[in-house]
């Protein structure tokens, strides 16, 4: 009996899929969209003289994710956010001389660089023995942060001289960089072994100031919404 007992724990563990030791970190890659707030003056400006909507500045976005443990719920977190949004459009209420559409392309681009402190908020797992950790199959978290975003703000195509009414053809374009700060939340879903489905939401605040091509209009919003999904790998 005794001897069917200790054939029997480690199987256990084994049909658990143990790791052996606690984890050190994870690297994720997420994906999904990036909801704009387009709240300065410039957005208004473009939005009220172009054939241009508030969604039109949402976006594809991807991030990158390096976790480094700290304690058993706290990570330290290395983060890369990008997003690039394009829109095509013409002039709403004027046409040129042959009463065709005046045409421009306006792009915004995001990047943004980042560090985080996170909290799991229930166990990431559990350890069976000395050398053998059991990986939680659910674990939701949140967290907070703050970083550098890069933004590139570029219109490009013909437009209106307000002076004499004439069409020129031009390129307008304002980077910069600027500090930001985000807070998220999300949970990270057991697929197999050491991989993981994750799922998270996070909102973000910066504003910049804009360049030379945009001399008058107040600093641009860089603040949005992200939710993204993605996979985790646990090293």
């Amino acid at each position: 009996m005794l001897a069917l007992l200790a054939i029997a724990t480690p199987c256990s563990a084994q049909n658990a899929d143990f790791l052996f030791g606690k984890p050190h970190g994870t690297v994720a890659i997420r994906s999904g969209r990036m909801m704009a707030r387009a709240g300065s003056d410039l957005f208004t400006f473009v939005q009220d003289q172009l054939t241009v909507d508030r969604k039109d500045f949402n976006a594809p976005a991807i991030g990158f994710d390096l976790d480094v443990a700290v304690t058993p719920r706290v990570t330290a977190v290395a983060g890369f956010d990008f997003s690039r949004s394009r829109a095509n459009s013409e002039y709403r209420n004027l046409v040129d001389n042959d009463r065709l559409p005046i045409n421009q392309t306006t792009e915004l681009r995001e990047t943004n660089v980042s560090g985080s402190v996170k909290l799991a908020l229930t166990s990431r797992g559990r350890e069976v023995s000395q050398h053998a950790w059991i990986p939680a199959m659910f674990t939701p978290y949140v967290g907070a942060g703050a970083g550098l975003m890069h933004n590139t703000f570029r219109q490009y195509g013909d437009f209106v001289d307000f002076t004499d009414s004439s069409v020129f053809n031009h390129t307008y374009n304002s980077d910069s960089w600027s500090p930001s700060a985000h807070v998220f939340g999300g949970v990270d879903i057991k697929g197999w072994k050491r991989v993981y489905f994750t799922g998270e939401a996070r909102y973000l605040w910066s504003h910049a100031d804009l360049g030379p091509d945009f001399k008058g209009f107040k600093p641009i919003d860089l603040a949005g919404f992200r939710v993204t999904g993605g996979v985790r790998y646990m090293f």
